[in-house]
């Protein structure tokens, strides 16, 4: 096996469920080597904690967690989850600057980085105002956009959540000169869920890791029952393209993202490489339940 790729996940954990279980993949993903993890938006200390849970349910604290930027005190959906767990007793390191830990994990790193996000982008762009020198050294992988399809596979064109919530940070970001940039919009993501034996599966796995992630989840449904599936599995596809592109189309696209929040092609933006289309989801969808369990 070749030596692991090491990666910084940027995450607004416990807002929508996915990000919960792109954590749990990327954990049980041994191409990857994690070596932080920075919360976005919104609650980021209720973030943390939920990511702290997480980590030590899977044993493994030993990764680091830097709390991002925080734009709104109130509790996000998950947040009833951690309501017993004590911070103060969680063994693992806390950044309370999450955005300086990223800057100085890239910066330390003598190879380059992977540099995942599953958020709003409003870390990132604090840390490229803050260091532009990130940029080159960092592969950016995303999920983000919306080119021709909007959410659940309707054709169109819409704003996408992890951009519409910064839009001038996204702009920023975007703007940036990464040494690659690969990105799932809600074309190839916007309709990944788990449902029948798949979810079973995971649903009866009895590892702690996963049995927390699916306690968490039924507390996001607020009590109105799974119905046998999971939600949306938007965030997995990036934990997968950081290190595998087998089951999907990637093409290099021209796009700048507008003051709308869209991501529109265009002759005068940066070329990015998109995941269009799926090459075979089913099959995706089979390497990720493997992964999850």
């Amino acid at each position: 096996m070749e030596k692991a790729i090491p990666v910084i996940l940027d995450t607004d954990i416990g807002s929508d469920m996915d990000d919960s279980w792109a954590l749990v993949m990327l954990l049980n993903s041994p191409e990857l080597d994690l070596k932080l993890i920075t919360t976005a938006t919104f609650n980021t200390d209720d973030r943390t904690a939920i990511t702290a849970k997480l980590l030590q349910s899977a044993k493994r604290t030993d990764i680091p967690i830097g709390t991002g930027i925080k734009t709104l005190d109130k509790p996000v959906q998950v947040s009833p989850w951690i309501k017993d767990f004590d911070m103060k007793k969680y063994k693992g390191k806390i950044y309370s600057d999450g955005v300086d830990a990223m800057i100085k994990t890239i910066m330390a790193s003598e190879e380059k980085i992977t540099l995942i996000s599953i958020g709003p982008v409003t870390n990132i762009a604090e840390a490229l105002r803050r260091e532009p020198r990130i940029a080159p050294r960092c592969r950016f992988v995303g999920m983000h956009g919306s080119i021709e399809k909007k959410y659940d596979g309707v054709p169109g064109i819409c704003p996408e959540y992890n951009v519409i919530v910064d839009i001038i940070s996204a702009i920023a970001v975007f703007d940036a000169p990464w040494h690659s940039m690969t990105i799932t919009p809600l074309d190839t993501c916007g309709i990944v869920r788990l449902d029948g034996e798949l979810y079973r599966r995971v649903k009866e796995c009895k590892k702690p890791l996963v049995k927390g992630l699916i306690e968490s989840y039924q507390i996001w449904l607020g009590g109105k029952g799974d119905e046998g599936r999971s939600s949306i599995l938007f965030d997995t596809v990036a934990i997968c393209l950081a290190f595998n592109e087998e089951f999907l189309e990637i093409k290099e696209l021209p796009v700048c993202i507008t003051h709308d929040g869209c991501t529109r092609v265009n002759e005068n933006g940066r070329k990015i490489r998109w995941a269009l289309e799926w090459k075979d989801l089913g099959k995706f969808k089979e390497f990720l339940v493997k992964r999850l369990i």
